[in-house]
């Protein structure tokens, strides 16, 4: 017996876990270092959570939810609102107190693309990916304000190679490397659900999934990405998704409806018109806004009409939010601040005799944790409805599907050029398809500068 062995077992038996190292004396000298790594970084108040059922979504009388303070896209003093939060938020970007925050953690697997879900081929002409979309949009709002906007990229131990060898070979798409900061978020272990064991995937590795997207705090902290927001004085961050080539990345209107509101915690959000669209929808109860999961939100709740005959919960988040850097460092210093959520998923183990097992049904529960539950914490919060035509449209389905295929979503990309084009005054012939580089226009007005009016298009045309 080694003393990393004793070691081991000194942690794992108060908590009946020492079967982990069943098959030890079979691994090689990396392999046993490689599983002690994995055995030390372990939080195992874990299996508190799971066998508890701390962490698992709270019931909520949404009796008593009402949407909270909201930007609505039809009120009477939008137009006038705006251009005065459009203002602000140019200013603030133009001072370099704006960063991003890409997540990037997923895998194409659903899309048949065994890769990191953000080179995946999106363009409808180019054949650009998410994220050179995605990148492009933060080089074009660089140079449009003129002072550097910094990346912090969050990948996940399944994507965080190739992500970091993919964006080094392309340049970044046009960042300074000095203005990436790629960071990989935290796992967490499968356990059984019936004998709350740890399961094993191989002899000397663990079940381990991501954490969530809620992940991102501790990891952005545990990678200095909190210290460098502070060094480069940036004091608010844009949060988006890498599924989302319409994200409206860095918009100046958003970030000025944050920072005229003093909101520690804005989200941008659709307005749902079906009950059983899936999106989380943002309430308040109590004065204490949350999201709530469309799978969380009883089918009574989503369906409760208000007066004017929309829905009364019409909120829909789009996983876009502005976040006060200020709000992130004083929520990353409690470790209470984002709970354990449990899900049973069938997930594949090895059985005492080392065999691989493929469960058939639901065997373990997986945890990860969901940014969202920042939102009770915040003093300050809004919710800014955008128009989903223009800022949100998701690819997650194979070809096939009814939404949110790759296919759906170049319609959506194709639509917002053609409409930027009409606006300029130019002419899309019937079936052409187009696409506009967010480097050539980041909006229909800078396109209008670079078009002339009475332009006739007649093949399939990139702009860039």
């Amino acid at each position: 017996m080694t003393s990393d062995y004793d070691e081991l077992i000194s942690l794992l038996k108060p908590h009946g876990q020492q079967h982990l190292l069943r098959f030890w004396d079979k691994l090689n000298p990396v392999q046993q270092q490689e599983l002690g790594e994995e055995i030390r970084r372990l939080d195992i108040g874990v299996l508190t959570a799971a066998r508890s059922g701390a962490g698992q979504d709270a019931t909520h009388d949404l009796s008593r939810a009402v949407i909270p303070p909201a930007i609505r896209l039809q009120q009477p003093d939008r137009e006038t609102w705006a251009q005065s939060a459009q203002h602000l938020g140019a200013e603030a970007l133009s001072a370099g107190k704006v960063g991003c925050l890409l997540v990037a953690g997923g895998q194409g697997s659903r899309l048949g693309f065994d890769h990191p879900k953000g080179m995946f081929s999106i363009g409808p002409v180019s054949g650009a990916s998410l994220f050179q979309i995605l990148l492009e949009k933060i080089v074009a709002t660089r140079d449009r304000y003129g002072a550097a906007v910094p990346l912090f990229l969050m990948t996940s131990p399944a994507t965080d190679d190739e992500t970091v060898a993919y964006l080094s070979e392309q340049r970044n798409f046009g960042l300074a490397e000095d203005d990436v900061h790629i960071f990989c978020q935290g796992t967490l272990p499968a356990i059984d659900a019936q004998m709350h064991k740890l399961l094993l995937a191989e002899p000397g590795h663990l079940a381990l999934s991501p954490d969530g997207h809620g992940g991102m705090l501790e990891a952005l902290k545990r990678s200095g990405g909190l210290d460098a927001l502070r060094r480069r004085g940036v004091e608010h961050l844009f949060y988006f998704q890498v599924d989302n080539p319409l994200a409206q990345v860095c918009d100046p209107e958003t970030i000025g409806a944050h920072l005229m509101a003093q909101s520690e915690y804005t989200l941008q959000v659709v307005n749902k018109r079906d009950p059983g669209e899936r999106v989380g929808v943002v309430v308040s109860i109590d004065g204490q806004m949350r999201v709530v999961e469309y799978s969380d939100l009883p089918a009574e709740a989503a369906a409760e009409r208000a007066p004017d005959g929309g829905l009364k919960l019409w909120a829909g988040s789009i996983a876009v939010h502005m976040f006060a850097v200020d709000f992130l460092q004083r929520m990353a210093a409690d470790p209470q601040s984002l709970p354990l959520h449990r899900a049973l998923k069938k997930v594949p183990y090895l059985d005492e005799q080392g065999r691989t097992v493929q469960p058939q049904q639901p065997n373990a529960i997986k945890l990860e944790r969901f940014i969202f539950d920042l939102l009770p914490h915040a003093a300050r919060g809004l919710v800014v409805e955008v128009d989903p035509a223009a800022a949100f449209a998701p690819v997650k389905n194979a070809p096939g599907e009814k939404i949110e295929t790759p296919e759906y979503v170049q319609d959506y990309l194709m639509a917002q050029a053609r409409r930027w084009l009409a606006a300029a005054g130019a002419e899309v012939a019937e079936g052409v398809r187009v696409e506009i580089s967010p480097r050539f226009a980041l909006d229909a007005a800078e396109l209008a500068t670079k078009i002339n009016s009475g332009t006739k298009i007649t093949r399939d045309t990139y702009f860039t």
